[in-house]
C-alpha cells in the first residue's frame, strides 16, 4: 500500500532538507503524492519548527550581500555558468519559499496548501533542468560547475523571514513582487542569449522558456491569495500593497515591465499602472 503523508508537517520537514538533491527529489515525490491523493491536509495545526534550521541548505554557495555578486558576460562560458548558477539559485530558494508557504500558515482553504505544493514542486523541477544544464558546461580549460561554484545571495529568503508572521504580506511580497521580477527579467536574459548562439545558450533559452511559462502561474497564484486574503479582512490591494512595501522594505521594481505576462499572472490594469507611475 502506498504511504499517505502529512501534507503540512512534510513540508516542514522537506524545508530543513540540507542536501539539494534529496530536498528536490522528495519535494517532487511529496507533490505527486498530493496529485494521487496520497497526503492529509490537516490545514488548522499549528506546527513548530523548534529545533529545526530553516532553510536547510548545503555549505555552499557562499552567500553575501546583493551588491557584491559580481556580473559576468553571458559571451563567456563562465558567465553563462555564473548566469545558471544564479537561476539555479533563485529556483532553490523558490522550493524554501513555496514548502514554508504550506506549513507556516494553517487556517487557509485546502487549495492554498495544494497550490503552493504544486508550486515546490515545479521549482524542484526547473532547478533539475538547470542544474543539469551547469553540470554539462566545460569551460575553455576543462573547467567544470555545480551548484555552490559561485557566491549568491540570500534576497529571497531575507523576504520570507520579514513576512513570517502576516501572510497578507507574504502573498504581497514574495510571489507577486520578488518572484515577479523574473517574468520582466526573463524575456531580457533570453534576448542575450540568442545573441550568443551557441547550443548551451539555446538550450538555456529553451528552459527559460518552461521556466516563464510555470513563473507566470506560481505568481498568478500569489496575485490569487493575495486578492482573496485583501478580500477576506476588507482591505483595498493597491494601497496595500504600496503600505506592505513600504514596511518591509521590499526593493524598488524597475522597468521594463513585461506587462503582457504580468496581466496573464493576473495583475489588474490598476496595478500595472502603479507600477509604471512608481518608477
Amino acid at each position: 500500500m502506498d504511504s499517505v503523508f502529512p501534507l503540512r508537517p512534510r513540508a516542514l520537514t522537506l524545508l530543513a532538507v540540507a542536501d539539494v538533491a534529496d530536498k528536490c527529489r522528495l519535494t517532487l515525490e511529496l507533490a505527486q503524492a498530493a496529485i494521487d491523493g496520497r497526503t492529509m491536509l490537516n490545514a488548522d495545526e499549528v506546527l513548530s519548527p523548534q529545533g529545526m534550521s530553516l532553510p536547510g541548505r548545503p555549505g555552499h554557495p557562499e552567500l553575501i550581500d546583493p551588491s557584491q555578486v559580481p556580473t559576468r558576460s553571458p559571451f563567456t562560458v563562465e558567465g553563462r555558468a555564473a548566469l545558471l548558477h544564479a537561476i539555479c539559485h533563485i529556483e532553490f530558494n523558490a522550493i524554501n519559499l513555496a514548502l514554508d508557504a504550506v506549513w507556516r500558515f494553517p487556517g487557509m482553504p485546502d487549495a492554498f496548501y495544494l497550490d503552493w505544493l504544486r508550486v515546490a514542486g515545479e521549482e524542484a523541477y526547473h532547478f533539475g533542468l538547470l542544474h543539469h544544464l551547469l553540470t554539462n558546461l566545460r569551460g575553455p580549460k576543462g573547467e567544470q560547475w555545480s551548484y555552490g561554484s559561485f557566491p549568491a545571495h540570500d534576497g529571497l529568503w531575507a523576504m520570507c523571514e520579514k513576512t513570517a508572521h502576516d501572510i497578507t504580506a507574504r502573498m504581497a511580497l514574495v510571489p507577486r513582487t520578488l518572484e515577479a521580477r523574473g517574468l520582466d527579467a526573463t524575456p531580457l536574459i533570453q534576448t542575450k542569449l540568442r545573441k550568443v548562439a551557441t547550443p548551451d545558450a539555446k538550450a538555456m533559452c529553451d528552459a527559460l522558456d518552461i521556466i516563464l511559462r510555470d513563473e507566470i502561474g506560481h505568481v498568478a497564484i500569489g496575485n490569487h491569495w493575495y486578492g482573496w486574503l485583501c478580500s477576506r479582512q476588507g482591505l483595498d490591494p493597491v494601497p496595500h500593497y504600496r503600505m506592505l512595501a513600504q514596511r518591509h522594505a521590499a526593493p524598488r521594481l524597475k522597468p521594463p515591465f513585461n506587462r503582457e505576462a504580468r496581466r496573464r499572472a493576473g495583475f489588474s490594469e490598476v496595478e500595472l499602472a502603479y507600477l509604471l507611475t512608481e518608477n
